[in-house]
C-alpha cells in the first residue's frame, strides 16, 4: 500500500497518510476540519519486480556487468583479446629498427 502527501489549504497543515489504491481521496483536514485538504503529487516509491514474468535487465548479477566489460573494446581502440604491455613492445620494436 503507499503512502500519500496531504496538505490543507486552509491551515496549511500537511501529513502522509498510508492508504490502499481503491480508497478514496481524502477531502477533510484532521487538524482544522475544513474540507480543503489536497493529496500531492509524490515522488512516491520504486516499484521492484522479481520472479517469473518480468524483464530481468534491471536485475542482472555482478558477474554479467563483469562478462560484458571483458567484451567490451577498450578506448584506444586495441582489440579486447591483447593485453596492453604486447601492444607497447610491438609499438617500440618497430621505432627502434628505423
Amino acid at each position: 500500500m503507499p503512502t500519500y502527501d496531504y496538505r490543507c489549504n486552509a491551515c496549511g497543515h500537511t501529513f502522509e497518510e498510508f492508504q490502499m489504491m481503491s480508497d478514496r481521496v481524502m477531502r477533510k483536514c484532521p487538524e482544522c476540519g475544513k474540507l480543503k485538504l489536497e493529496r500531492l503529487i509524490g515522488s512516491g516509491a520504486g516499484f521492484v519486480f522479481k520472479g517469473s514474468g518480468y524483464y530481468v535487465t534491471d536485475y542482472r548479477s555482478k558477474s554479467y556487468d563483469d562478462a560484458k566489460k571483458a567484451d567490451t573494446p577498450n578506448k584506444s581502440g586495441a582489440e579486447s583479446g591483447g593485453s596492453s604491455k604486447e601492444t607497447k613492445k610491438a609499438k617500440k620494436s618497430d621505432s627502434s629498427g628505423d
